[in-house]
């Protein structure tokens, strides 16, 4: 079966990790069906096997790096 794989909507706070229940930073959706959610460091450690295995990735890592705007700054 072939096609367009539906659009995925962006993970939130709620959604956990499966290996260790930390916030998930990366959606893999396997080929079969089904998905995994993992924190980044998990996330780092099974992306190249899965991504071997023909798994779609979205990876929402770069947002650990994002910095919210501090009060002071704000104030200003």
């Amino acid at each position: 079966m072939t096609g367009a794989l539906a659009p995925t909507k962006p993970l939130t706070a709620l959604d956990r990790c499966d290996r260790c229940g930390a916030q998930a930073y990366i959606r893999a959706t396997l080929p079969v069906g089904g998905e995994l959610l993992f924190c980044a460091h998990h996330g780092r450690q099974h992306i190249a096997a899965l991504r071997e295995k023909g798994a779609d990735i979205q990876d929402e890592s770069s947002r650990l790096n994002e910095t919210p705007a501090t009060a002071r700054e704000d104030e200003r």
